[in-house]
């Protein structure tokens, strides 16, 4: 079992930064994969990024590409996203995800098996 807890959001101006926390409990955290989506108001829930287990792959959605990144601290249990230049459209919640079995479709919310509560993130414009 892994508990997942988002921190970091909050009201930002276009252009500026955040950098979200995921913080997991459980002692398997490093054999887990894991993922940030998010979901705007009216809308689906969308991918955003992915890291493997051992750090050394990462994915982002195109919309985010260049802009955010991904990463993982497993002495601290915590992933982070890191996100820079952001927009108004990137306003939404975040939820970071963990999956117990590395599958490759990363950017399927379905693949995952724990989800933390969100932070919402909201950028003005």
């Amino acid at each position: 079992q892994v508990q997942l807890v988002e921190s970091g959001g909050g009201l930002v101006q276009a252009g500026g930064s955040l950098r979200l926390s995921c913080a997991a409990s459980g002692r398997t955290f490093s054999r887990y994969a894991m993922g940030w989506f998010r979901q705007a108001p009216g809308k689906e829930r969308e991918f955003v990024a992915h890291i493997n287990w051992s750090g050394g792959s990462t994915h982002y959605a195109d919309a985010v590409k260049g802009r955010f990144t991904i990463s993982r601290d497993d002495a601290k249990k915590t992933v982070y996203l890191q996100m820079n230049s952001l927009k108004p459209e990137d306003t939404a919640v975040y939820y970071c995800a963990a999956d117990a079995f590395g599958r490759s479709n990363y950017d399927s919310d379905y693949v995952y098996n724990y989800w933390g509560q969100g932070t919402q993130v909201t950028v003005s414009s």
